[in-house]
């Protein structure tokens, strides 16, 4: 089944997608910062009837809080925090059963932020990747700073070290992915092809190093998951050894990751210039595995490092940022600022005042 939008492109679905997501009685949501846009893969019948989507400048982290009422979405100059109208409890007359509508912004100006997650305090935590740091929403501030790497030494928009990517411990900051370890301004362009690490950051101890733009770690089931883009490779970091262990090769530049059961959501990414990855070893991975870069979601089994599944997306959108898997929910709808649903939806806080 294909999918057609306007501006053109089209998400091809594999064979096996639909029964998979069927089987993980969720959906997945993936972020695309370079045509500006959300999507929410779903249906009514545990089948992917259909990919809606939102607009947001510049498109990039997505988190979801623990009970999935909460999304969070990290653009150009504003975080957005979407609550689920329905707070699951039924579903809607079109069959959805949730229903997420904006409730929150935060406007930061453009600090270019990557990662986003949902913490128990309900104030997101995202990287902060100009100002080479996690930092947080803050009342009449562009934001709060709450962490940077022990390397960098000042909090200037710079770019020093493009800090990406954050895993979190139950809401809070565990580890970050990070390019490289200087502390220039774009230092980490020359070292795109063998410099980035792994930052534990509750200690601030590098775990890892010799990775390759590294991307989306991910805390789960006792491993620390992560893509090493570069490299075309999906794996797990052996915390105590600071090993980087290959699961699957992805056929893309990869970014955004997220675990339904034993199954990998990966997003992966076109070339951006001339048909190839300037300057990584990424072109020399896919030849040698006789693999062309797509666009699109690949679903790999953790245990086997097979893929299993994906879509694939053609035309207008060659680049994705982040995906997410949201339990429970099958068919889920969002409403953006400028749509009359909005208007109509009203929601009274009748909770006693204290």
């Amino acid at each position: 089944m294909t999918f057609e939008n306007d501006p053109p492109y089209a998400i091809h679905k594999s064979q096996g997608f639909d029964e998979w997501l069927s089987k993980t009685k969720g959906s997945v949501l993936f972020s695309t910062y370079q045509a500006g846009k959300i999507f929410f893969v779903g249906g009514a019948d545990g089948n992917a009837s259909g990919a809606l989507e939102l607009s947001f400048p510049r498109a990039m982290g997505i988190g979801v809080s623990a009970n999935q009422q909460q999304l969070f979405l990290a653009t150009q100059h504003q975080i957005y925090r979407f609550d689920d109208f329905l707070r699951g409890e039924g579903q809607d007359e079109d069959g959805h059963d949730a229903l997420y509508m904006p409730r929150l912004s935060w406007v930061t100006g453009d600090l270019d932020a990557h990662d986003i997650v949902a913490t128990r305090s309900g104030r997101p935590i995202f990287v902060n990747t100009f100002f080479n740091c996690l930092a947080t929403v803050s009342a009449g501030y562009s934001f709060r700073p709450i962490w940077k790497p022990g390397f960098i030494t000042g909090m200037v928009a710079e770019d020093r070290c493009h800090l990406n990517g954050l895993a979190a411990d139950k809401g809070s900051p565990a580890y970050v992915t990070a390019v490289s370890t200087t502390d220039v301004k774009g230092g980490w362009r020359e070292a795109r092809a063998d410099g980035g690490v792994v930052i534990d950051v509750r200690s601030n101890a590098i775990i890892t190093r010799g990775l390759s733009m590294p991307h989306s770690p991910r805390l789960y089931r006792g491993k620390l998951w992560l893509l090493n883009s570069g490299q075309g490779a999906f794996g797990y970091v052996d915390v105590d050894t600071g090993a980087f262990h290959q699961v699957a090769v992805c056929p893309g530049y990869a970014r955004g990751l997220s675990f339904a059961g034993r199954y990998a959501i990966i997003g992966l990414s076109l070339p951006r210039e001339g048909g190839v990855f300037t300057g990584l070893p990424l072109d020399d991975v896919l030849a040698r595995h006789g693999l062309q870069p797509m666009c699109g979601i690949m679903v790999v089994d953790t245990v086997s490092g097979k893929t299993v599944a994906s879509l694939k997306i053609e035309g207008a959108v060659r680049e994705l940022y982040d995906t997410q898997f949201v339990r429970g929910i099958r068919n889920p709808k969002a409403i953006g600022y400028r749509t009359d649903q909005l208007r109509k939806s009203i929601s009274i806080d009748d909770r006693p005042a204290t």
